[in-house]
């Protein structure tokens, strides 16, 4: 993070083109986006492959990355509401950060490019197949459909202040990219992997220009992304300040679940399934206000 620059990383063979704006490290304990983002950017710099457009690579929570911690004082990924954008808040560190991404994206203007692209780069506390979360708004779910993965439609529908849900907004079209755990090595891959794909359907990239290629994206489309699949969110289990609550340990993201299982203890309450359906984003880390999600295939 050096010069304090939030930005990782431009890119521009200085073609006419859309606009590729990527952030990563929104959570300050999901650190993968980050590293993925600096090696493609050293690639592109090493091999200097011809591009429509400009790919930017932002940090998200700054200070939550230095120390590791998902936040300081809130959850970046809920405070992006019109409340705190119009009335500029800046009540809290995440406050700070978030109006300081804003800040970089108005140096890259809708009026200079073509179409403007997001990608916001996240991991899950448990063991997960990487997948795409898009909120179901603007052309955002038929770009999706462009990559080789399970896609969650209408999370940020239900969960409401996410970066998405403003990027989205204000007329970008994205989605947000969960690769896997936290600490996965796989995870890496995974973002690296989706970032050069995302580099060739948004700014024409020839991927063969890329000496590390194949491997860098097959290692993510191959190896570890299961084949493409729809689902929607049809249960949301929120939690209050207070709540005490622990997930059943084992979960996997998208395992299924059937009706009675038991899926956590909250204030010494046994919860059990209502659905033959699939757990998503079980939560297991402190911090953090959704129990977990349900979800069903869309046929």
């Amino acid at each position: 993070m050096e010069n304090n620059s939030r930005i990782i990383g431009t890119y521009t063979t200085y073609n006419k083109g859309p606009l590729l704006f990527i952030t990563a490290g929104v959570h300050g304990n999901e650190p993968s986006g980050v590293e993925a983002l600096e090696r493609v950017f050293a690639a592109l710099e090493k091999s200097k492959p011809q591009i429509n457009g400009c790919i930017v690579g932002v940090f998200g929570n700054k200070a939550a990355l230095k120390k590791k911690v998902r936040y300081i004082d809130e959850d970046l990924n809920r405070t992006w509401t019109e409340t705190n954008i119009s009335l500029e808040k800046k009540e809290t560190s995440e406050q700070k950060e978030m109006h300081e991404i804003i800040e970089i994206l108005e140096k890259f203007p809708e009026a200079d490019y073509s179409k403007r692209y997001f990608m916001d780069c996240h991991t899950t506390s448990s063991d997960s197949l990487p997948y795409i979360s898009v909120q179901l708004v603007n052309d955002n779910d038929k770009w999706a459909h462009h990559f080789p993965t399970y896609i969650v439609q209408g999370f940020s529908d239900i969960v409401y202040g996410a970066i998405d849900h403003y990027l989205s907004r204000i007329g970008l079209t994205g989605f947000t990219f969960e690769a896997g755990q936290h600490t996965s090595k796989n995870s890496v891959e995974n973002h690296e992997g989706m970032i050069w794909l995302a580099l060739k359907e948004a700014c024409n990239l020839e991927l063969t220009q890329i000496p590390e290629y194949p491997a860098c994206v097959e290692k993510f489309s191959v190896k570890n992304a299961p084949t493409q699949k729809t689902f929607k969110i049809i249960y949301r289990h929120g939690l209050e300040e207070n709540d005490n609550f622990k997930m059943k340990s084992g979960f996997k993201n998208f395992q299924k679940i059937y009706k009675g299982d038991l899926l956590a203890i909250q204030n010494d309450q046994e919860l059990k399934s209502e659905w033959d359906a699939r757990i998503f984003m079980p939560l297991y880390q402190a911090q953090g206000n959704d129990g977990f999600f349900v979800i069903e295939e869309v046929k």
